[in-house]
């Protein structure tokens, strides 16, 4: 049976049952209330009594004794009171009769309002349903859009939209990552085919220009490694952590400050001891990320700062850089995929440095949020829930 007739069924058995229930207790009050009236005596009521007897007692031409009189009395009064008996049974007879009768029809046009009603409650139910039924990976851009006051439907619908919405946002950030992967990954290809056929082309290639190809060559093979393993960590992130122990950021952040060519800028220190749960690789490349980027997206002769705190129970990594001026809007762009500030092709990285940050830091529980700096540059804030036993750091 569908939605409809269940509903339908379940509004007339209701009211069938209220009905009945109604119908039982006004007959019970009207048996129990109607009085014995003896105005309501009948013919019927007097066949009760011998007829012959009554007769004698209709006789005026007899003189009746004190003996006779007094059963003629009693056999009227019986009489009356079977007139009565017979009357009521009669008024209850058809008040059952007619109360059934109303009952039937009144379920019947119940069940026929209560199926319209059905139909009218469940039609933002069939509209999600078709919506659902339109929606495909390549087409997520229907909607609901119910109107109307704000029920549990209308919350359904909105829900439903809004699921929508983040699967739509969801599929286009995912075509547009693969696009973008795609062409990444063709790059250092295509330089690696370029260079070789530009040798191999050459009748007799030198030992220099063999030498400069296997650098070429060797180089774009580093990018392309450094671009797949980003991918495959990003990947991994969405499976969530399979590894968890207490890491120590101030300790990560040093290790790797001390392991990265600073290219003559400043470095500002001011770590504190940051201890956190999760897997010790990927916090290491968190920290890894965000200095390697503040060093690369530099100015000569600029300043990194790295600082590290804990407060309220929360982590917090802020790692900023001098560097050129950033609009404002740009900024939550940075941790897109693939997406750079001077076009996608500056710079020598592979474009996944903020994305893998804030990735990790999601799967961390944790969030990344950036700043301009008004004269130039960018404050990066990485915030981790703090391990509970955060006295007992652990170095790497």
């Amino acid at each position: 049976m569908t939605a409809r007739a269940r509903l339908t069924l379940l509004y007339t058995a209701l009211f069938a049952a209220c009905g009945a229930i109604v119908a039982a207790v006004t007959y019970i009050l009207v048996a129990t209330g109607m009085p014995v009236d003896p105005k309501l005596a009948t013919a019927e009521g007097a066949n009760a009594v011998d007829e012959r007897f009554l007769a004698s007692c209709k006789d005026t031409s007899r003189v009746l004794d004190e003996a006779t009189r007094l059963k003629c009395a009693d056999a009227f009064q019986q009489g009356v009171k079977a007139g009565a008996k017979s009357q009521r049974d009669v008024l209850l007879g058809h008040l059952l009769a007619y109360s059934l009768i109303t009952l039937a029809v009144v379920t019947l046009l119940a069940a026929v309002a209560g199926w319209i009603v059905a139909g009218r409650v469940l039609r933002p139910v069939h509209r999600i349903t078709e919506a659902a039924r339109a929606a495909s990976e390549h087409n997520l851009s229907g909607r609901v859009a119910l109107t109307g006051p704000r029920d549990e439907l209308r919350a359904l619908a909105d829900t439903f939209d809004d699921m929508l919405a983040r699967l739509e946002a969801a599929f286009a950030g995912q075509r547009r990552f693969i696009a973008n992967a795609s062409h990444e990954l063709r790059t250092p290809l295509t330089v690696m085919r370029t260079t070789v056929d530009v040798v191999l082309a050459k009748p007799a290639p030198s030992t220099g220009e063999l030498t400069a190809m296997g650098e070429d060559v060797r180089g774009a093979v580093a990018h392309a490694e450094s671009l797949i393993e980003a991918l495959l960590t990003l990947a991994r992130n969405e499976r969530g952590l399979t590894v968890r122990e207490p890491v120590d950021l101030a300790t990560v952040a040093e290790d790797v400050l001390d392991g990265t060519g600073r290219g003559g800028l400043a470095v500002d220190i001011a770590l504190e001891p940051a201890v956190v749960h999760g897997d010790p690789v990927l916090l290491e490349r968190l920290v890894a990320n965000l200095v390697d980027n503040a060093v690369r997206y530099n100015l000569a002769g600029g300043r990194v700062a790295v600082s590290s705190s804990t407060v309220d129970g929360r982590v917090r990594l802020v790692v900023g850089n001098t560097g050129p001026v950033i609009e404002p809007d740009a900024v939550p762009g940075l941790f897109e995929p693939f997406r750079r500030l001077h076009g996608r092709t500056a710079g020598t990285g592979v474009g996944l440095g903020l994305a893998l940050v804030a990735s990790i830091a999601a799967v961390h529980s944790g969030s990344v949020t950036a700043t301009a700096r008004p004269g130039g540059g960018l404050d990066v804030t990485a915030t981790l829930p703090a391990a509970a036993d955060a006295a007992e750091p652990s170095g790497r």
